[in-house]
């Protein structure tokens, strides 16, 4: 083993004990009956040997008989114990993630009373029930009135019903769907003493969760239209489930044996085959795919119609009529009428129409729409980018406001800040986000400055900073000190070599200018051993552009030595206030510090021009600031990956060298769930003409050379 090697075991190991150390410092309760679970599990021999075969298991066990013989004491150990020894893996793991998660958003204290409480009062509550109704001739009840448990589930479940109401919305609505889902599925077509247990933890937990958690409760309105789609779809999720239940593992629960109910292979098969893409496309809105869902609930409503009708006249008219299974039968039906009710109370929310249509109807304005309301209401030193090719606009219906964006793996991303008239940037944002909504795109704001971040901030989004614009105020700029001895370096070397500044339009220049010019381009592709990028980043073709300023080193021989294009800043009402960086090309073998002569030039003329500023623009994925949250630590190691090829936080530091002001630029985004879509959007956006597999490829060979 090597030196680095052997330095690294005890390094990764100090970094394993230093995390677990934290854990039991911010989550003592846990670790504590965590540890004690397995302590006693190996004491024991629970462990290895199944503790239900034992003969002390009715002593440490929680049930009617338990109490009712006055083994109070096992409302305390059951919770310690697996009926089983394979049972430890899922109890120990989901109360550590069940009671951790609840202990590191309530506290320990808070936490430790809804844990503790929610087991109790589940356990007896459940037992208490079954003491009530064994007599009532209800088979199910009678045969689990003499039944024991063991395990801390329904404590563990309470504690995340009620931690749940401490996070954001939809995160809440989708975490609690997701607890309803199982206990509705196991206590309906299983029914377990703990499928009891469960039940009756979350359904006091649940409603009470706002109350318990107090000032750390997230203030939430009625459901939206994703919240209303998410319920929907946990609806229809239960409802498949609880057919492969049936299917795959066969029950006698509350309300009967499923024989008789349960779906052959081939008709499961059928459901599960219609319901998936149903899914997908109620989470997206979808209105065929609600119309699809509401036909099958109909459908199955009026099947358990047409048997109760059938089975009225059977009991009126005396004839024999199996009933075997019927009460789960009409119980699993009246869940599907319920899946109805909930589609129709929800249709609002299902009005994306089919692809389509939407491809039918995909009009909208183009670039010179952008540049006339762009020209009216200025915008920030990015805005000029919203008038290239590949955008698609969002105008709001006045036509005085607009958002630029690419559409990429369901995702609309737009550009920068709204363009739009003083104090309507808000306006434009939300409208942009229910167009999305309505058309089963997931919206984000890319590069967006603080004013547009404030105004997301304001529909409960989150943002995180991407990059930053680097600003020069050209009023009073000098390069005088030592700060500025790059610059007046190479402006003092480029006047002896003789070479020339030239500010102008490149579409004007004479060919033999327009061929060196896409020569230094190429040559400067062909270091990147990568695709050239799009979206935020510019080439050739964008500088052609006739209101695009372009600055040439020149020498006396006619040779460019680099080139710069500038992209206009419009402040409103036609004025141009400054402009913005946009390619930067430059020879190899050519005059070497002929960037920091090119813009350090580019700032004199633009401001004996009037300009008020330059933006030398943000490097993606670079910036001044620490990770200061786990997703900028993400992105930070991102940028990592990505220097080699592109060299963004090198551009970054160069640009330093100019002394500018740091301005943040964010992504606005819904939630953390968005990401993941998010992150494939961007990478489309900037990579539009390669396919993932084919930039796997072109990554690999890259590292191996």
């Amino acid at each position: 083993m090597t030196e680095a090697a052997s330095a690294a075991v005890p390094a990764g190991g100090g970094r394993i004990r230093g995390t677990v150390a934290v854990l039991r410092q911010r989550l003592p309760f846990t670790s504590t009956v965590v540890l004690a679970m397995l302590v006693l599990a190996v004491a024991t021999g629970a462990l290895w040997n199944a503790a239900e075969d034992r003969a002390a298991y009715p002593f440490i066990a929680y049930g009617l008989p338990s109490l009712e013989a006055g083994r109070w004491w096992t409302m305390l150990t059951g919770a310690f114990f697996a009926v089983i020894p394979w049972f430890y893996l899922p109890m120990v793991g989901s109360f550590a993630l069940f009671a951790g998660f609840a202990e590191w958003q309530l506290g320990t204290r808070r936490a430790m009373a809804v844990t503790i409480g929610g087991q109790f009062v589940s356990v007896l509550v459940a037992t208490q029930f079954l003491a009530l109704s064994r007599n009532s001739g209800w088979l199910w009840a009678e045969r689990m009135a003499g039944s024991l448990d063991v395990g801390f589930s329904g404590g563990a479940l309470a504690a995340v019903a009620v931690a749940s109401a401490t996070l954001r919305p939809p995160w809440a609505l989708r975490l609690r769907a997701g607890l309803c889902v199982y206990a509705g599925v196991a206590i309906v077509y299983v029914g377990t003493l703990a499928d009891l247990v469960h039940f009756f933890a979350l359904l006091l937990a649940i409603p009470l969760g706002n109350r318990l958690v107090g000032s750390r409760r997230v203030p939430s309105a009625g459901p939206n239209p994703r919240e209303w789609r998410l319920l929907t779809v946990a609806g229809l999720l239960l409802l498949t489930i609880a057919e492969v239940v049936m299917f795959l593992v066969p029950g006698d629960g509350p309300f009967g044996s499923d024989e008789g109910v349960s779906l052959s292979a081939p008709e499961l098969a059928v459901l599960v085959l219609v319901v998936v893409p149903m899914l997908n496309g109620l989470r997206k809105g979808g209105r065929v795919a609600w119309r699809w869902a509401v036909a099958l609930s109909v459908f199955v409503t009026l099947q358990g119609l047409a048997a109760a009708t059938v089975y009225g006249l059977a009991e009126i008219f005396g004839s024999d009529y199996d009933t075997t299974g019927l009460p789960l039968f009409f119980v699993d039906n009246l869940l599907w009428t319920v899946e109805l009710g909930v589609l129709v109370a929800a249709q609002h929310a299902f009005r994306v129409p089919s692809r389509r249509r939407l491809r039918r109807h995909a009009q909208g304005p183009g670039p010179a729409l952008a540049r006339t309301l762009l020209d009216r209401h200025g915008g920030s030193t990015l805005s000029w980018m919203t008038t290239w090719p590949r955008n698609t606009y969002f105008v709001r219906e006045d036509g005085r406001s607009y958002l630029a964006y690419r559409k990429h793996a369901g995702v609309a991303v737009a550009l920068g800040d709204p363009i739009a008239p003083d104090g309507t940037a808000a306006a434009t944002v939300t409208e942009f986000a229910v167009m999305c909504e309505n058309t089963g795109l997931v919206p984000c704001v890319f590069s967006a400055t603080e004013e547009t971040v404030a105004a997301t901030r304001e529909l409960g989004w989150q943002h995180v900073q991407v990059a930053e614009d680097n600003v020069l105020d050209l009023e009073g700029l000098e390069f005088r000190g030592k700060a500025w001895q790059d610059v007046r370096s190479a402006l003092n070397k480029a006047a002896k070599q003789d070479i020339e500044f030239r500010l102008v339009r490149l579409a004007d220049q004479p060919e033999p200018i327009l061929a060196q010019v896409r020569a230094l381009s190429e040559e400067w592709m062909s270091g990147k051993r990568m695709p050239e990028m799009g979206f935020t980043l510019g080439g050739l073709d964008e500088a052609m552009d006739p209101a695009t300023r372009v600055g040439l080193a020149v020498d006396a021989e006619g040779t460019v030595h680099g080139v710069t294009s500038w992209l206009p800043v419009y402040t409103g009402a036609g004025q141009v206030g400054g402009w913005t960086l946009d390619v930067m090309r430059r020879s190899a073998h050519g005059f070497r510090p002929v960037m920091e002569f090119l813009i350090a030039s580019a700032c004199v003329a633009f401001r004996a021009e009037g300009a008020r500023f330059v933006s030398l623009s943000g490097a993606p994925l670079a910036r001044s600031a620490s990770p200061a949250c786990p997703l900028d630590r993400a992105l930070e190691s991102l940028g990592r990956v990505m220097e080699p090829y592109y060299g963004f936080r090198s551009l970054h530091a160069f640009k330093a060298k100019f002394q500018p002001r740091r301005v943040p630029l964010y992504l606005a985004y819904r939630d953390v769930a968005d990401l993941p879509r998010i992150g494939l959007a961007l990478g489309r956006a900037y990579l539009p003409d390669v396919r993932l597999r084919e930039l796997a490829k072109l990554v690999s060979s890259s590292r191996a050379r």
